[in-house]
Parts: C-alpha cells; sequence; structure tokens
C-alpha cells in the first residue's frame, strides 16, 4: 500500500471517534441543559430592596432534596433552594421597568417594577400581617392587594407559620408569586419567623435586616424587631427566671437597638412623615396579652409619641385595633390570614376594635396621609387621616 495512503487511512481512523463525539455533544448536550434549567423547580422572581435608583431581584433554585424517616418508617422529603440575587443600580427615579432574570424564552423570569420617587409626591403603599396560616384566606388578600397596585408592601411579621419549616416559605412564595414579582416586599421579624436562616436566606433588606430603614421621597420607614434573642428563651423558664433570661439575655440587644432607634429619628426630624412598624402589639385588646403590651411600652417609653411619628404599625394580634395616644395613631393590622382572635379587653386608647380579615391602604400626598382599613368585601372599616409632620 503506498505510504501516504496508509498515513490518511490511520489519520481517518483516529479521527472519527473524535468528530463523533463532537457531533453528539453539539446536538444534544446544550438542548438537555436547557430542558434541565426550564423544568427546575424555582421561586420567585421577587423584588427586594427597593430605592430610587436601585433593586434587588432575588429568586431561588431547587437544588436537591434531604430524605428523613423517622422512627415510624415514614419518609418525609425537605427541599434545599440556593438563593440568587441580581442587583440593579443606576436607575432613574420614578420609573417603570420590565426584567427577565432567565432569558429562557418563558414569561417565568419576567415581571415589572416601578422606582421609589425621590422627591416629595403622592404615593401609596399597603401593610398586612399574620399571614402565617389559612393559606386560602391568605390568597383572598393576596389578590385584593394586587388590585390595590401598591408602589410596595409591608408585612407586620408571622409570614409563615414556622420559619425553620422550608415548607412554609414554599406555601408563602406560591401564594404571593403574582404580586411580589411586580411589587417590593418588606417584611418585619414575627416570632413564627424563628428568627431563622431561610428568613435571612429569602429576603434582601436594608440594613442588618432584623431592623432597619428606607426612604420614599421625604417618607421615612423604620422596620424594628421585637423578638430579639427573646425568641431563644428556654420552655422551661417560667415567671422571675424567664423575667431574668430576658433581662440578662434580651435587654442588651433592645438597648441597642433603641439607641439605633433615637439617633434614626433624631436625624430625620424634618422627614414629612414617619411610619414605623414591628410586630407584637403597643396597645393589646385581647386579655392574655395586655400585661405584655406594657411592659413593651415602659420600656420603650414615649420615644414616637416625642418625635412626633405619624403611625406605628403592629401586627401579632389577630384583628383589626386603632388606638391613639399622645397625637400617634397605634394600629394592628393582622387580618391576613392566621386564625383570627376575640377582642375582650378595650384599652381607654382605643378608637376602634374589630375581629376581621383586612389589610391596609395607605395614601401619602402633600398635606396629608389617608390609611384605609380594608376587608375582603372590599369595603372601608375605618378611614383615619394624618396630616404632614411640621
Amino acid at each position: 500500500m503506498n505510504k501516504n495512503v496508509y498515513i490518511r487511512i490511520l489519520l481517518l481512523i483516529l479521527l472519527i471517534p473524535l468528530f463523533a463525539n463532537f457531533t453528539i455533544n453539539n446536538d444534544t448536550s446544550g438542548e438537555k441543559k436547557k430542558a434541565k434549567k426550564k423544568d427546575q423547580k424555582i421561586i420567585g422572581p421577587y423584588l427586594q430592596n427597593m430605592t430610587y435608583k436601585s433593586v434587588s431581584i432575588c429568586w431561588a433554585t431547587l437544588e436537591g432534596t434531604t430524605t428523613i424517616k423517622g422512627p415510624d418508617g415514614k419518609e418525609k422529603e425537605v427541599n434545599r433552594y440556593q438563593e440568587h440575587s441580581s442587583i440593579i443600580y443606576g436607575l432613574e427615579p420614578g420609573k417603570k421597568y420590565t426584567y427577565d432574570v432567565f432569558n429562557d424564552g418563558t414569561d417565568r423570569g419576567k415581571g415589572t417594577f416601578t422606582t421609589f420617587p425621590r422627591k416629595a409626591e403622592p404615593f401609596h403603599f399597603v401593610v398586612l400581617g399574620d399571614t402565617r396560616s389559612r393559606h386560602d384566606v391568605h390568597q383572598k388578600v393576596v389578590n385584593k392587594v394586587i388590585k390595590e397596585d401598591p408602589l410596595f408592601v409591608i408585612n407586620t411579621g408571622d409570614l409563615v407559620a414556622a420559619g425553620n419549616n422550608i415548607n412554609d416559605w414554599e406555601h408563602f412564595f406560591d401564594i404571593n408569586k403574582n404580586l411580589i414579582r411586580n411589587v417590593p416586599y418588606f417584611t418585619v421579624l414575627g416570632n413564627h419567623e424563628q428568627n431563622s436562616k431561610n428568613y435571612y436566606n429569602f429576603f434582601d433588606l436594608p440594613g442588618n435586616e432584623a431592623y432597619y430603614f428606607f426612604t420614599v421621597g421625604d417618607a421615612l420607614f423604620i422596620v424594628l424587631d421585637m423578638e430579639g434573642d427573646y425568641i431563644l428563651t428556654p420552655d422551661y423558664l417560667k415567671g422571675a427566671e424567664r423575667e431574668k433570661f430576658w433581662e440578662d439575655i434580651s435587654k442588651g440587644y433592645f438597648e441597642k437597638e433603641k439607641k439605633w432607634l433615637e439617633n434614626v429619628l433624631e436625624l430625620n426630624q424634618t422627614a414629612g412623615y414617619i411610619f414605623v412598624m414591628f410586630h407584637p402589639t403597643w396597645y393589646s385588646v385581647k386579655k392574655s396579652r395586655t400585661a405584655e403590651a406594657a411592659q413593651r411600652r415602659k420600656f420603650w417609653g414615649d420615644v414616637f409619641e416625642r418625635y412626633n411619628v405619624t403611625a406605628v404599625l403592629n401586627g401579632h394580634d389577630h384583628y383589626y385595633h386603632h388606638a391613639r395616644h399622645g397625637g400617634v395613631d397605634y394600629i394592628v393590622t393582622a387580618g391576613g390570614g392566621a386564625p383570627l382572635y376575640k377582642i375582650d379587653a378595650i384599652q381607654p386608647e382605643t378608637v376602634k376594635a374589630i375581629s376581621i380579615e383586612h389589610f391596609m391602604r395607605i395614601d401619602v400626598g402633600k398635606k396629608e396621609a389617608v390609611m384605609k382599613a380594608i376587608g375582603l368585601d372590599g369595603k372601608v372599616i375605618e378611614e383615619i387621616k394624618v396630616p404632614r409632620r411640621k
């Protein structure tokens, strides 16, 4: 055989497998990866940490499942997620944008948002709380909120039944998916969040995320953590022992937070409006919780009245309650889904109290803010008008 022909045949034999592999990989691997990505279970996308010039778009992908078998032989599957975020900066204030975090030819990664105004101008937002259970009621509330087309939403805590239970978070994000992909969602730590890692992983909030502030135009929003280390209190501690645990373990945390709060209020005295949110009530009309609320007021003192805060909004007690003291409106808005409580301890400061599912729509204008408690039937439970701070 001619030497040159022999060399050509040998090279062809050696190269055929390479071409074959190249052809197979080129035809299928990319498609398989793309198909797998489209089929992957996701949470989100959802909007976080909005400002007048930036936003954090978050989502989470299912990374795997842990199987647990109990002593009864029954297996339980627990999903685990990888959280992602895309921080978009350099946006224009008060403008509407569209986004797509996946760009995979589907709508699952798409959404819209409107950046916050930089200067004082009218806007409205929604506040709701205690969405942790009765998922059908929670869904009805969310559907009503979507129709209000708010600039953003604040949840006053107890978003889920158990913060350490990933299944509860899956329910929460599924119920809210059509809202939070288009509307920024700010959250407050409730006792049912259990100060869990899940909470801090899923949400991208300002500051240290437990307590923080943000601004919209010349309106200041302050979110406080009223749970702190108290969530770690052992169940076997009762009475004086429980009180001592609070004094030694939790009090230092709250004193630091209180100093931070006074500093923020002192530096923002020219704000047109100041809204403060935290989970447990300032004034409770549930008999078993009035003493706890009184202790809370004793520790924090008259800080909200001294700084002429526009309104304080809480959750925790599952009803609507409006109290007024020292020129400040204190509102419990906790009708987002959790079982309603009986009202059995009307306070001297009480203006209105009703056990009802609801949410709050708050319109911030140039001269006044109008706060409306709205039931699931669309009717206004109460309307409160508050003038702009002087």
